[in-house]
């Protein structure tokens, strides 16, 4: 399936690698460790990433980016929760903003602000859907009226005034356009009454609320949005007024696949630090691996994360060929599988490791607060689960 592209994804996964060893790794723990939620992102991170392209890495090489697939995308970014699952959340969240952006923005909005995208270091993308009241609802969009945005946008004169507050916004503190979601009409669901806007950092009425203290993924901060009397011209308008779920449908198949390829990341390190530990370690007059039942446990862990992988890729692939048997299962089920596997692998290698895995110093404690984010980061498993049976109710 993939053959013809092997060089390609084979330079931006080394990349990205060679990042995540040289760059992240070496300060992770550290970044983790601090107490203020706001001090645990680095923007030199940031920063060294854009040098190496991978913040750009699905720019259109039209806008100077590389025009990465999807599946090479989900591969970088597995390769960066190696190192660590916030960094990569950061550059995951800037990747698939771009396709969506890309993908739904005018041409004289693509002109008006890729470029800026493109040219600045610290040029981050975030997107405002999760309110403190709205969260699995558009998971799951219901038609029922009572089921829309609690933040609004009222049309005035050449543009709307927008109030309303976003909270667990991932680069909320830190973008410098966001993607924002309010209900337009009052009278309908968000899936039939909600708008799309571009929000530029500096507009008058929006400010950044409070950073949330997260327990895991505490290099990625997420922070509540809010607006209050905010203007916004109708040609900050993405795609059609009235047409805002239309936008979401662009982004959620790569945003799904992307969270899966982040947390199975985690797995991954779990798993690589578990080969070396029961290689190393001797009970019994041997090393752990030599034991039968520690290599059967090894190899259930590489079984599941093999497998989670290929699902995820599959679904990356199928994302961008829509004709190839993409269904709309794939849209949220990979995730799902890669989120438990996750928490299977970690909490295994745990054991593993025995007493020495429960002292901090030795870094499974980070492994398991991160891969326990992503059994609600990017939509609540179960709630994913039920999508999913609904779309199989349908026919898909």
């Amino acid at each position: 399936m993939t053959a013809h592209r092997r060089g390609p994804i084979d330079s931006a996964v080394e990349i990205a690698r060679q990042f995540a060893a040289d760059v992240v790794a070496p300060v992770a723990a550290e970044l983790d460790g601090r107490p203020n939620a706001e001090d645990c992102f680095s923007w030199e991170i940031v920063e060294q990433g854009s040098a190496r392209g991978l913040r750009t890495l699905t720019l259109t090489p039209d806008y100077g980016g590389a025009g990465a697939d999807s599946l090479t995308t989900a591969m970088v970014v597995e390769e960066l929760a190696r190192a660590d699952m916030g960094v990569s959340v950061v550059f995951a969240q800037n990747l698939k903003l771009i396709q969506a952006l890309q993908a739904c923005a005018t041409e004289a909005q693509r002109a008006r602000f890729l470029p800026a995208l493109r040219d600045d270091p610290r040029y981050l993308l975030a997107i405002g859907i999760t309110e403190p009241q709205t969260s699995s609802n558009y998971i799951i969009p219901h038609d029922r009226p009572d089921t829309r945005f609690v933040t609004t946008a009222v049309r005035k004169g050449n543009g709307w005034i927008v109030n309303g507050k976003k909270h667990f916004i991932s680069n909320g503190n830190r973008a410098s356009l966001y993607m924002l979601f309010a209900q337009t009409d009052a009278g309908k669901s968000l899936v039939e009454g909600s708008t799309c806007f571009l929000i530029e950092r500096n507009a008058p009425g929006f400010t950044i609320g409070r950073v949330h203290d997260k327990m895991g993924e505490r290099l990625a901060n997420n922070a509540e949005l809010l607006f209050k009397d905010c203007f916004v011209p109708d040609e900050n308008v993405l795609g059609a007024v009235g047409r805002g779920f239309e936008v979401l449908t662009t982004f959620f198949p790569a945003s799904n696949a992307y969270a899966g390829a982040s947390v199975l990341g985690v797995a991954g390190a779990a798993y690589d630090r578990s080969l070396l530990w029961t290689k190393d370690r001797v009970q019994g007059g041997r090393p752990l691996i030599q034991h039968d039942t520690i290599a059967a446990e090894l190899a259930e862990m590489r079984m599941l994360i093999d497998a989670a992988r290929a699902y995820v890729h599959d679904a990356a692939w199928k994302a961008d060929h829509r004709d190839s048997g993409w269904d709309p299962t794939l849209g949220a089920l990979p995730k799902v599988f890669a989120a438990q596997t996750a928490w299977t692998v970690v909490t295994k290698a745990l054991e593993l490791h025995g007493g020495y895995g429960y002292m901090r110093d030795q870094g499974f404690e980070k492994l398991v607060r991160d891969a326990a984010a992503f059994s609600h980061s990017d939509g609540v498993n179960r709630t994913l689960l039920l999508k999913a049976a609904q779309f199989i109710r349908q026919g898909a």
